[in-house]
Order: C-alpha cells, then sequence, then structure tokens
C-alpha cells in the first residue's frame, strides 16, 4: 500500500511535520511505503481555471509545465492521500491551497464538453493539521472544507488527526499526540481494510 503526505508547512521542523512524521511511522508498521512531498520545495503555479484539462480523461491533462505533474503522478498511485498543514486564517496554507486547486480539476473531470471519471475516486484522504485555537474553531473550517472537497471527488474522507499547540513543539511529542496519531492511522488501515 502506498500513501501520500502533501505538506503545506512552511517551516522546518514545523509543528505539523511533526505530527506527520509520528504519522508516517504507525503507517509504515502496516507496511506502507509513505511519500512526504514539502510543497514549499516545489515550484507550483495556481490553477487559472483555463479547463484544458476537462477534456483529456486518461490524465491529469493540466498544460503548465511545473512540479505538479510529480504530484499528480504521486496522487494516482497512491492509496491514501494526506493533507498536512498548519492553520492559517482558518485554512491551509497558500501552496497546499494552490495544490488543491489543481488536483481537483486535473483529477475530476465534471466541467468539459462531456462530463468524465473522477480519476482519484475511492482513495482514502484525510488531514493533518495544528492550530493556536481549539482545535473546532481553529481547524474546524479546514475539516468542512475538506470534506466537501471529498465527497465531490469521491474520496474516502476518514476525518482529521488535529492538535492544538499548547506548548511549542515539545507538545507534538508528547505521548498523547502520539496516541492520536496512532488512532488516525488505525483509521485509514480499517478504510482500506487491511
Amino acid at each position: 500500500m502506498k500513501a501520500i503526505i502533501l505538506s503545506g508547512s512552511l517551516r522546518e521542523n514545523s509543528n505539523t511535520e511533526i505530527l506527520a512524521e509520528s504519522v508516517i511511522k504507525h503507517l509504515e508498521k502496516h507496511d506502507y511505503d509513505v511519500e512526504m512531498v514539502k510543497i514549499k520545495e516545489k515550484h507550483i503555479e495556481p490553477c487559472t481555471a483555463c479547463w484544458t484539462c476537462q477534456d483529456i480523461f486518461e490524465s491529469h491533462g493540466c498544460p503548465k509545465k511545473d512540479d505538479m505533474y510529480e504530484i499528480y503522478e504521486g496522487v494516482l498511485e497512491a492509496d491514501v492521500i494526506l493533507f498536512a498543514s498548519p492553520i492559517y486564517s482558518w485554512y491551509c496554507t497558500p501552496p497546499l491551497k494552490a495544490v488543491m486547486d489543481r488536483l481537483v480539476y486535473g483529477m475530476n473531470k465534471y466541467y468539459g464538453r462531456k462530463r468524465g471519471p473522477s480519476l482519484w475516486a475511492d482513495k482514502v484522504c484525510g488531514l493533518i493539521t495544528t492550530c493556536g485555537y481549539e482545535i473546532e474553531a481553529g481547524a474546524g473550517v479546514l475539516n468542512e472544507g475538506l470534506k466537501r472537497y471529498c465527497e465531490h471527488s469521491n474520496l474516502n474522507y476518514i476525518g482529521m488527526c488535529a492538535e492544538r499547540d499548547m506548548a511549542g513543539k515539545e507538545h507534538f511529542r508528547r505521548n498523547e499526540a502520539m496516541e492520536h496519531t496512532r488512532c488516525f492511522v488505525e483509521r485509514i488501515v480499517e478504510a482500506k481494510g487491511v
């Protein structure tokens, strides 16, 4: 089984990536091959809604020449797609939003001359996030947005693994946070039926 984590963190050794690393360790215990893509290291242009991709059913079909091609390929190969982001103004970071916009059009062929398929239908999807507010107040909007995004894309949304920053980096390494990541991975494994 393969999993891809699309990390929108903008800082090295960020709280969100500390949480994601724990998710990776638990996935690897279940024999998952995990790739974490740090979007800040990639050149990703925003979607301009040109809709060129919509009449190309066999691939993403995006005409932009940037690093998104490798993300499309990684997502198509993966069984599990995890979006990882700290909360910025109640949503994900701008680099991750650009990736999400490009994916929703490149993978869902709903808007062309003829309605086509969802190229990533039935994959498991989840959210890894950190925020400064209480979880629902901080991450609730992104959680709901991603739930709708997955519904639209025919993805199996398993929810979020979210931690509030209470005391700096060590907070994200404590036993309780590690237990939350373990339970999150159990939901992934259960959703995949392995």
